[in-house]
This record gives C-alpha cells, structure tokens and sequence, in this order.
C-alpha cells in the first residue's frame, strides 16, 4: 500500500507496513506497490482515518505523540515544519482517536491566527468526513463549524456593506437589540433584521440546527441565505451542540470575547493551537491597553452623550433608571439575550461578577462622574516631556491621592459600562469605542497589582520631533491569559512548524506539557536551496541587523539583488522583511532610488499591510498575476498575517 500522510505533495514517500502485534511498522524503503489507495491504518488502539494515498514518517510519529497526550490527557507540545501536512495529521487522530473511543466524548476546539487558515482547515476537514463516512458508515457523522465575527457571517446587505467590523457590529445591534425588536412590534416602520427574526421564530419552535456535516464560513453564509436565517446566530447557537470548532485564538484567549463564546465548553475538549509560535504575544496582547490623546477626547464626547441620554431618560422614564439601580445592589450577574450581549469584562476571574457594584458607582451620573475624573487625570499623565513607567499599585495610588478613584471603583468600571448602556439602550456601540477602552484600561489596573506596567511615552521613536503622547497598560505575563484555558480543557495542543527553542514555552507559559516533541522533515529528493547572503555585487556586507540594516548600502544591495532575482525566476517571487516598520522604509528607499520602477518592468508588486481586507485582496491579486503568467513579487513581514500557514505552492 502507498502511503502518503500529507495534504501537501511535496514528494511522494512509497512504504510498506506490516501487522505486528497489532502495530503499523513503517519502513523508508522505496518499494513499488500496485495501487495506492486512500488510508486506514491501526495505531495502538486507534484505527485512523486518513484520506490521503501517501504518508510521510515524520506524520506518522505526531500522530503517535498526539495520541499519546490525549491518552494521558495532558497538555503537549509538537513542532513539525511548515509544509508537512500538520493539520490533516491532526485532525485525523483526534477525530479517529472520538470514533475508536466512543466512551470518550470528546470535542475539538481548533484555533487558527486568521480567517484564511480556519477556511483551510474546514477544507481539510470536510475531505477527512467524507472520507470517514465512506469506511466508517453513518457512525462517523459529525458537525464541523467555524465561527467568525459578523463581518464575515453576516448575510444581511444592509449591514454587511459597513467598512469595518466594529461598524458592522453596530450596525446588526441597531436591527436586532431586543428593545428595538419590542418597539418594532407595536410600529412596523422600525427596521429590523429578517433574517435574525426568522432565526428567532425558528430557535423557539425548536427547529433551529445544522444538520451533521462540515461548514466552511461561506457554506453557513449560503444557508442561511437559504433558510432566511442569520448564519452569526445560528453559529453561535450551533458552538454547543458541534463536534469540531474552528474559530481564532481570541475566543480563547481574550477574556471579552471568551466571556462569552467559550464559557460553557466542558472540560472534555480537546484544544488546538495552530501556528502558535507567537502565542505568547496573543496572550500579552488581550490584556495590554493603548490610550493615546484620541482616544480620551473620544471619550469626553461619549460622556456627554451619556449624560444627556441620562437627562432624558429622568423626563420621560425614569423607572428604568430606578431599576438598574436596585438591580447593581444585588450584583452585576444577569442573564442577557444573545443580542443585547456586547463583550464580556476584560479581566480573567469570574468571582468579580459574585460582588455588589461599589455604592459611589451605582447612580448613573455618579458613574459617569467618576469617569470624567478618571479621564481628566489621564490627559494629566500624557501631559509629559519624558518617558514614565510604573507599576500598578503606585499608579491606582497615583488615581486614589489625585482624583479620589479607589481600586475597587476601578475594577467595576468595564461592567458598570456595559450595563448603563444597555439601560441607555445604545445599539451604534462603535461610537463608543473610546470611553469602552478607558474602562478595560481601568477595570485592569484595579484588579491585577502583577504581571503589568503603565508604560508612558511622550512620542513616537520614528517621529521624535511631533509629539503623540500614549499611555499603556503592558502585560509581561503571557501565562495569565492561557491559564484558565490549561485549566479548564484536559488537553491543550500547542503546535506550529517553527517552536524553537520548545523547552522555552513552557517556561513562558507556564505549564508542565506531557509531551514535548520536534519532528524533521524528511525528503528522499534535494527541493529546496538555502543560501545566506552576506555581501552584495559590491562586495560590501548586507544584513538585516538592527545596526546595518538602514545602512543606503545595504539597502541598495538588497534592492539589486531582488531585482536580479526578479528578471530570471519565473512567475511569482515572496520577499520577506523583519518588520512592517522597516519594509515601508525600505520600498520608499527603493521607490526614491528607481530599483522598484526597475522591479515592475519585470513583475508587478503586492505588499502585506496590517490590514487584513487589504492584504487578502493583494494576496488574491498576487495569485492571479502569476496564474496569468504575469508573475509578481510579494512584499510581505515574517511572522506576519502572509507568513503563517499560507501555501505558496506551485508557481
């Protein structure tokens, strides 16, 4: 039998097997086999499913690493490199590992970086089923979804058209906040969403599901068009009932988006971090905080707005104010429609849910008081000449001497928030990101006194001589946001094809992994030519060390040796830089000297930029370039959106 244990066809890898002991021994040696079929093989106790005719060793034994954590139900870390088929190996133990152990139900959690990796995934996935339920029967049916915010399951014209997700966001709350839906009842020139009021009918008569299967992003936007359903709600319902959940490291790591999406899975899940070399910086990121002088003016006008929808609300209905009030002297808790929902409190315990709301913060004016000093002794703070770092407890010490904010006054900022907006009844949110940002930035600082530093700097380092002042609450601690995930889930895969070095992970994320295993990439033939160039045509040094790498030399170098490149390789060509800051300096070095005219006479020129729409729309431009034998050449940044898990394959 021919084995092949990749999705990727680098090279064909032929080998034998032979049962001993109930064992699959795999063995290098080329020998011709008559037909190649698609793949069912033992592995200890687990018969797996593969649904490709090849396999490569090195699949072969993360599989077996795999299986042996999720046996021990511990925690495990496997590097394989890019390009060997990680995902189809992975997919297919666990989802074999659920069917050879029906006593043991458990779930997959797949996260991936970007919404081109999660469609890929599903791809992957649905072969696998297909595959599954051809050998394995009915048994092996499953539901496979992928979850994604509104701006990429949204099927309502209206809404969808909005430029950013935010906007969307604010845009679907507008038509399906459920005090626009009680207002729209009694006046039918209210708008409201069709589709989500088709979804609501049909999930009271119980009839709201998916049937088995695997759904890409665009196959639940295409049925729900269908159905006249709304493909976000119908998603989020479906998340509990799904065998498989793909969807992005934030509704895992971040704790607004995990409050609310990730609460409830139960402890059996397997989890799944794909390309999760930078997992550390996720971590850090969902609980560090930018405020610059933007966004505290931002917020002065969400202020007032707040404070006259007060006003009004006191003259026309003031009982709802009345309500709120004896409902924060009991505790924040609340159940809320799934619409109403905006995000979940910023930081990780739950326990802050269990206490009253602070007396001097429970009116709403007395709330909106307390913020109005909070952002006026931030303006303060970004009123300097020179950089300033301090800890936490000095700085909520700093608020509490200043403006007469304690810490546990802070703490309830982000809650209290998002509670007198929905007595508000605000549904345009994006308008009210600035004052949502004062408040994370508040609700963190009063309830970690580790872990952070307010980190204050007066200007930007590229441009010393134009002030831009910004305050940041910068978490060191990437195991604080991980860490209710590695307690939570029996078993956590942190997996990528670049972790070196892997003893340094769990040091920095601060767990004990069951395995902890790196694999090599096996290939019978040369494919691939690393050269490391250290001098130019001019015989000067090139690098990109920080101390060289703006040299007009070495820029100049680098320039002519793509252009060099570019004038003999066919097709397409991916040129990575070390950061987007440097690859912005050097294509306009570039531009001014004429190299990049020069590059365009022979490929045109796509650059990655942290724009994801934009960057997905180069990369679609970049493969028709190159189909159309155009060619073209792709500026983008290592470890970047482009650099992980994108396959730049064939041409």
């Amino acid at each position: 039998m021919g084995l092949n244990f990749s999705s990727k066809k680098l090279t064909k890898i032929q080998f034998f097997f032979k049962k001993t002991h109930q064992d699959s021994i795999f063995s290098s040696q080329n020998k011709k086999i008559s037909k190649p079929q698609k793949m069912k093989f033992q592995l200890e106790d687990v018969t797996i499913y593969f649904p490709y005719d090849n396999i490569y060793p090195e699949q072969y034994q993360y599989m077996l690493e795999l299986k042996r954590a999720l046996d021990a139900k511990g925690h495990c870390l496997l590097e394989m490199p890019t390009g060997t088929g990680k995902t189809i190996a992975l997919l297919s133990l666990i989802t074999s590992y659920k069917l050879s152990k029906p006593s043991n139900p458990i779930k997959l959690l797949y996260c991936t970086r970007t919404v081109h990796e999660m469609e890929k995934t599903l791809a992957e996935l649905k072969l696998l089923y297909n595959y599954q339920l051809q050998h394995f029967g009915p048994g092996a049916r499953m539901l496979a979804i992928g979850l994604s915010s509104r701006k990429n399951l949204c099927v309502n014209p209206s809404v969808v058209s909005a430029e950013n997700r935010d906007s969307v966001d604010a845009g679907c709350r507008k038509l399906t906040a459920s005090w626009v839906r009680a207002i729209a009842v009694e006046n039918p020139n209210i708008a409201t969403c069709s589709f989500y009021e088709n979804y609501d009918a049909a999930d009271k008569a119980g009839a709201s599901t998916l049937p088995a299967g695997v759904y890409t992003l665009q196959e639940l936007r295409l049925y729900g068009k269908e159905k006249g359903w709304c493909p976000y709600f119908l998603a989020r319902h479906m998340v509990q009932q799904a065998n498989v959940v793909v969807y992005s490291y934030q509704y895992l790591l971040d704790p607004k988006v995990a409050g609310i999406i990730s609460k409830e899975m139960e402890r059996e899940c397997v989890v799944v971090f794909d390309e999760a070399h930078n997992i550390d910086n996720v971590c850090i990121e969902a609980l560090s905080v930018s405020v610059r002088k933007q966004t505290l003016e931002g917020a002065t006008r969400n202020l007032s707005r707040m404070s006259n929808e007060i006003e009004r609300l006191k003259a026309t209905d003031a009982g709802r104010l009345r309500v709120e009030y004896n409902r924060l002297v009991e505790g924040l808790a609340q159940r809320l429609p799934a619409q109403d929902v905006w995000l979940a409190n910023p930081a990780l315990p739950d326990d802050i849910m269990k206490e009253a709301v602070p007396g001097n913060i429970r009116k709403a004016e007395h709330f909106l008081s307390v913020l109005r000093r909070f952002v006026q002794y931030l303006n303060g703070r970004l009123e300097t000449d020179n950089v300033e770092k301090e800890g936490p407890v000095a700085f909520v010490a700093s608020i509490n001497t200043q403006v007469g904010i304690d810490q546990k006054m802070l703490k309830f900022c982000y809650d209290r928030l998002h509670s007198l907006m929905l007595t508000l009844e605000i549904t345009d949110t994006d308008e009210f990101l600035h004052i949502q940002t004062v408040c994370d930035l508040a609700t963190l600082v009063g309830t970690y006194s580790r872990g952070f530093s307010i980190i204050i700097e007066p200007y930007d380092e590229r441009m010393p001589h134009i002030p831009d002042p910004v305050l940041q609450l910068t978490c060191h601690d990437a195991s604080l946001a991980i860490k209710p995930v590695f307690e939570r889930f029996q078993s956590v895969v942190i997996t990528s094809g670049t972790l070196s070095p892997i003893d340094l992970y769990p040091r920095l994320l601060n767990f004990n992994p069951v395995v902890s295993r790196s694999f090599k990439m096996s290939l019978t033939r040369d494919c691939i030519c690393p050269m490391v160039l250290t001098r130019g045509s001019d015989q000067l040094p090139v690098s990109t060390k920080y101390d060289l790498r703006s040299d007009p030399g070495v820029e100049k170098n680098y320039g002519k040796l793509l252009l060099e490149m570019v004038s003999v390789v066919p097709d397409g060509v991916v040129c990575f830089f070390v950061s987007y800051s440097y690859m912005d300096g050097i294509v306009n070095s570039w531009h001014e000297s004429g190299i990049l005219k020069d590059i365009m006479q022979h490929k045109l020129v796509f650059i990655e930029t942290q724009d994801v729409v934009e960057t997905t729309l180069a990369l679609d431009n970049y493969r028709k370039a190159c189909d159309s034998g155009r060619g073209a050449v792709f500026f983008s940044v290592a470890r970047g959106k482009v650099a992980e898990g994108i396959d730049f394959d064939r041409h």
